[in-house]
């Protein structure tokens, strides 16, 4: 098993329960952009917060994910088709899906050997679709604070691959037509108990965790209540998407 999938597979709990819930209007959107609504395929599909959005559209949704840990922590996959599998190497005939999904894990197995299963898959002119977000946007204060935390205490602890989330996949190279996606956001109201759930989600949070023996959010969340205020009072949070799409010739 990689890193990332074990990472990730060790997670799966906490992130299924504390990650924030992709916006409709992406799926309104990739619906509408998609050739047919036949079939879809949702990558890297973790407990399928993007895969069961696409229900409401596609008359098949399929999804995948190389963590097995991942595919069961999530809730409900009724009316999905579910399997593990390498997004290099999927089990499934060519030309046979309308739309391709990979929300925010791209930046781990994004090269020739992915993107060439991709465009084996995809129906002319089907679509392909990423996604990823970065850091989260509550007031300056907390911002600060999140920043430091991300850039400097867990400086060295991302695997390879997270430079281009902090890039908003603009160092991606995508081998089909690009084209224009609108701009997103993902929004959520959390209360502090949530926002310390969700940073302790992050990857390198729990490499860190496995050298040092303690938790860095437990060090980092007096900070963080001071600048919060009322731990039990819900605030507005905001993560900026960044979508890279293209349509398969």
């Amino acid at each position: 098993m990689s890193e990332v999938a074990e990472l990730f597979g060790t997670g799966a709990a906490a992130y299924a329960s504390y990650r924030p819930q992709y916006p409709d209007a992406l799926f309104d959107w990739l619906a509408e952009h998609s050739p047919q609504r036949q079939r879809a395929l949702d990558i890297a599909c973790g407990n399928g917060q993007a895969s069961r959005p696409l229900l409401r559209h596609f008359a098949q949704v399929l999804a995948c994910d190389a963590s097995l840990e991942q595919l069961r922590a999530g809730r409900d996959w009724q009316g999905i088709q579910l399997f593990a599998a390498s997004a290099e190497a999927l089990p499934l005939p060519s030309a046979s899906l309308d739309l391709i999904v990979v929300a925010q894990a791209l930046h781990w197995f994004a090269g020739p050997a992915f993107f060439a299963e991709v465009g084996r898959l995809l129906r002319p002119d089907g679509l392909f679709c990423a996604w990823c977000y970065g850091l989260m946007q509550v007031d300056s204060r907390l911002d600060a604070l999140i920043e430091d935390f991300y850039g400097n205490t867990l400086a060295g602890y991302w695997l390879d691959g997270r430079a281009s989330v902090d890039a908003g996949y603009r160092d991606i190279p995508l081998p089909f037509p690009r084209l224009e996606a609108p701009e997103l956001a993902l929004e959520a109201t959390w209360n502090l108990g949530q926002l310390t759930g969700y940073l302790g989600t992050w990857s390198a949070v729990q490499r860190w965790q496995r050298k040092h023996g303690r938790d860095p959010v437990g060090a980092l969340k007096p900070a963080l209540q001071q600048a919060w205020g009322d731990p039990d009072q819900p605030r507005p949070i905001r993560w900026p998407l960044h979508l890279l799409a293209g349509i398969a010739r």
